[in-house]
């Protein structure tokens, strides 16, 4: 059986271990990895054109940073894995647009890390491996 997975991937320690634990199951069932950042941004409507171009810039910055210091050195240390690996990095809401990469990329399962956040406002609002672990039209895999 082959698939395609998609990673939760910010950098964190519990994401290594998603990442590990799913190329693992990638390499066993013969699937690929899609490894998805994502940057929050809100639009900001009420901002001025200058403002605006001037947060586009930092947008196409923070991009690029992000390449290369997460996706390239995912993507260098998975080279020889045996597993075909894609990257994704998009800005919005971190579990809608997660949600949308599965949806979008035919993902059959998909893995977080769970960072063990005990703060008063995850429990209150709820965290981004909660949330995916209720909403993914896939399977979610909650990586410890």
């Amino acid at each position: 059986m082959s698939g395609k997975f998609v990673v939760a991937y910010d950098g964190s320690e519990a994401a290594e271990r998603a990442l590990d634990f799913a190329v693992a199951k990638a390499k066993s069932q013969g699937g690929s990895i899609l490894v998805a950042h994502i940057l929050e941004w809100s639009p900001y409507s009420f901002l001025t054109p200058t403002e605006l171009e001037e947060r586009h810039k930092r947008r196409g910055e923070e991009l690029a940073r992000a390449e290369k210091a997460l996706m390239g050195p995912v993507t260098a240390r998975l080279a020889d894995s045996g597993v075909k690996v894609e990257t994704v990095i998009k800005y919005g809401h971190i579990a809608n647009t997660l949600i949308e990469i599965c949806n979008e990329s035919g993902a059959d399962q998909m893995f977080i890390g769970r960072d063990g956040e005990t703060s008063l406002g995850s429990r209150i609002f709820g965290s981004v491996a909660m949330t995916l672990a209720q909403s993914t039209p896939v399977p979610c895999t909650i990586v410890p």
